[in-house]
């Protein structure tokens, strides 16, 4: 009886463990759809630098609901519901809506999907539809308006397009089946990937008028250079500058970097083995400017630029601005922690050319993703500790245990929920 009372007074506490609040649109929607468009359209930062400088940022004066909903039932397809309304009674702007079914053949493979769009604006009803066989890591796409106000252009008939997707090369190419003249408008690509360093091309010829294919003209060609560090698991630090001549005589500078940190929790509620949590912190810049003076192009300005920054501190909330050269914005989101998970979001938008200042509202009802916290095991603990930790004693026997981040920056990840996995091996 006393061994027994011993043994249990001198019990080894918990050891310590940092929690890791999944990403608030991780995996982004934009990812689900990324066979659908050219990869250079993606590549070089271009898909974490929209979702830094878009999401979140409610339109002024108005107010976005969305709800995205997937059956118990059936986790293949699943619901994407938009609603959006003016709160200016006097702008007469009508609501806007739209809903997107969607089949998806596999839950951790987002390539083979179909889905169906219904909106009051033009297309009214549209289909897209991707299969991709990674055996031959070839893919085919198509986008299809079927019910549209007015066919003006060649795409109002539908694209289709052919790709081929691997770790290191992406080529493909989209084109108009039902073209309105003898010429057939096509796009093409070309990214490539030695190590850290990323190259693309990309030809789009134009469209007005009967324009013959002309690889030689310089301005249907864009092309672009990056170099990048990380994988696109938001536990894995990331960093990517890239450089872009774009078709409209463009050059465009662009910069990103997303940090993962941890802070001393101070939350009373916690457990007391809980001694950290994991943050996001994410940074983007971007700089445009003009390399001719072509008068022609009176809609693109000689030069601008815009930076923005959100931290994430929690599963709950998220806090992002942003600047460009006439307008600031400041975005505070909160996410609920149940299940569907509802999102508050507010938007104060100063226009400096003006003086005025107005602010945006958005909803969203999300059951998609898991909100909930994912707690890793007690192998991860505080990746840089300080004189703070080390006095109460939470990293004790800290050289016997193996650090979580080795794991990751070896490349397995197969231990970490879908939520914090990377988007995919698909360049």
């Amino acid at each position: 009886m006393g061994n027994l009372m011993s043994s249990f007074f001198n019990k080894e506490p918990p050891p310590p463990m940092v929690l890791v609040p999944p990403i608030f649109d991780f995996p982004p929607l934009s990812a689900r759809t990324r066979m659908l468009v050219p990869a250079y359209d993606l590549l070089f930062g271009k898909l974490a630098l929209c979702s830094l400088f878009e999401d979140y940022f409610e339109q002024a004066r108005n107010l976005n609901t969305r709800i995205m909903l997937k059956p118990l039932e059936d986790p293949h397809v699943d619901l994407i519901a938009t609603v959006s309304g003016s709160l200016d009674q006097k702008s007469g702007k009508a609501v806007e809506g739209n809903a997107i079914f969607r089949w998806q053949k596999d839950l951790d493979d987002p390539h083979t999907f179909m889905d169906l769009m219904v909106s009051t604006s033009d297309p009214i009803l549209r289909l897209r539809s991707c299969a991709y066989y990674p055996r031959y890591q070839f893919g085919a796409f198509g986008i299809f308006p079927l019910i549209i106000t007015k066919r003006a252009l060649p795409e109002d008939y539908g694209v289709m397009g052919l790709r081929y997707g691997s770790e290191n090369l992406s080529i493909g190419t989209s084109f108009m089946p039902f073209p309105l003249s003898g010429d057939t408008p096509i796009c093409a690509w070309l990214v490539g990937r030695l190590g850290k360093l990323s190259v693309g091309l990309k030809y789009i010829p134009p469209y007005e008028g009967k324009h013959p294919l002309n690889f030689k003209d310089l301005k249907n060609w864009s092309c672009a250079i990056g170099y990048g560090l990380g994988s696109s698991s938001p536990l894995c630090p990331s960093f990517n500058f890239s450089l872009e001549l774009a078709r409209s005589s463009q050059l465009i500078a662009s910069f990103y970097q997303h940090a993962v940190v941890q802070r001393r929790v101070t939350n009373p509620f916690e457990e007391n083995q809980i001694v950290g949590i994991t943050n996001y912190i994410d940074f983007g810049f971007e700089l445009v400017t003009r390399i001719n003076g072509d008068k022609s192009l009176e809609s693109v300005d000689e030069s601008s630029f815009q930076l923005a920054a959100s931290w994430q501190a929690n599963k709950n909330f998220l806090l992002k601005g942003k600047m460009g050269p006439s307008s600031s914005s400041i975005a505070l989101a909160f996410k609920s922690w149940w299940r569907p998970s509802f999102t508050f979001s507010i938007t104060a938008m100063n226009d400096r050319l003006h003086g005025t200042t107005s602010y945006g509202f958005g909803i969203r009802v999300e059951d998609l993703r898991e909100p909930s916290y994912q707690r890793v095991d007690p192998n991860y603990v505080m990746l840089t500790p300080n004189k703070e930790h080390l006095a109460e004693g939470v990293l004790r026997n800290f050289g016997k245990r193996p650090m979580f981040q080795k794991e990751i920056d070896s490349g397995n990840f197969d231990g970490l929920p879908r939520e914090l996995k990377p988007i995919g091996k698909i360049f």
